[in-house]
């Protein structure tokens, strides 16, 4: 079911336009990818999302009805310019963003207990901001932006700033917080982080949609027929077989091999095994799907040389 949805979205400010025509799909339940470049114009729907600016046409749908006012109780928004009172202590700022999302003080503070627990951030409770580190500070930001429990979470760039540890922390959290039926939009320039976390993605490129649909159907859209086989039981393998493929890379060690094969067009898979020798077991064949990372520059390059 969708949850959120633009539909034909412009937006321009002088002379630039931000976005044109921009329609996009947010599944209930499912964290979706909004990717693209710098200056691609995903700072602006998401501004338009959370009713900070409007479009000047089309119109965003939120849970079925045209997006207003009333909404914006029920999302959370971690913006990539993070900001906190420096002088504030944590425990007393939390509560203070937490009450101005409507939770009375004693909810909030139990509520943030349990998170500052999860995150072992309660020693922290009583220090000024200032005193924090900048991953200490996003994760009070991070808690601070799902406290009052929205429907939909936007983050923005929610691993900046973060060492491996605690970016997985995050990570988890997020898909968790899929998993008991929040929506999340999740723009990035990690595509790393695309392939661990998100669902479905738009990618967004000189204020256009360029690419979207479900992160694994793109990737086997993007397949380009590489294969890697590992093979034991032969020190060589016979020349009529090796001929017979477009071999990207070929390793051995005694009477094991392990090959990476480009497959032509008209070859199948399952021609490739009736290919090989009598004489070796197969112990591996798997297809190389490209990475999202690979698909997002493609796709941006062919669409840049589209445009000449």
């Amino acid at each position: 079911m969708i949850f959120l949805e633009a539909n034909h979205v412009h937006k321009a400010y002088a002379n630039h336009v931000a976005l044109n025509d921009v329609s996009i799909s947010v599944e209930r339940g499912k964290v979706f990818g909004l990717l693209g470049p710098n200056g691609a114009g995903k700072s602006s729907l998401i501004r338009i999302i959370n009713r900070i600016t409007a479009p000047d046409k089309g119109e965003v749908l939120f849970d079925g009805h045209p997006l207003s006012d009333r909404d914006i109780s029920r999302i959370g928004y971690l913006p990539e310019e993070r900001g906190l009172y420096r002088k504030m202590k944590v425990g007393e700022q939390a509560i203070y963003l937490a009450r101005l999302k409507g939770i009375d003080k004693a909810t909030a503070t139990k509520r943030l207990s349990e998170w500052f627990e999860k995150f072992d951030i309660m020693p922290w409770w009583n220090k000024k901001v200032e005193e924090l580190s900048k991953g200490m500070q996003q994760k009070i930001q991070f808690v601070s932006t799902v406290i009052h429990e929205p429907d939909l979470l936007i983050f923005d760039e929610p691993f900046s700033g973060f060492d491996p540890v605690n970016a997985d922390l995050l990570k988890r959290e997020i898909l968790e917080l899929r998993d008991k039926g929040r929506t999340v939009i999740f723009s990035t320039h990690n595509m790393q982080s695309v392939e661990e976390v998100c669902d479905d993605i738009a990618l967004i490129n000189k204020s256009r949609v360029v690419l979207n649909g479900n992160v694994d159907e793109i990737k086997r859209r993007y397949r380009q027929g590489i294969l890697s086989l590992s093979l034991e039981g032969a020190e060589t393998l016979p020349d009529s077989f090796l001929q017979g493929l477009d071999i990207l890379d070929h390793k051995h060690k005694g009477d094991k091999h392990m090959l990476r094969i480009k497959r032509s067009e008209n070859v199948t898979n399952r021609d490739i095994i009736t290919m090989l020798p009598e004489e070796v077991s197969l112990m591996k064949f798997e297809e190389e799907l490209p990475s999202m990372n690979d698909i997002f520059i493609q796709t941006v390059k062919e669409d840049v040389n589209n445009e000449k």
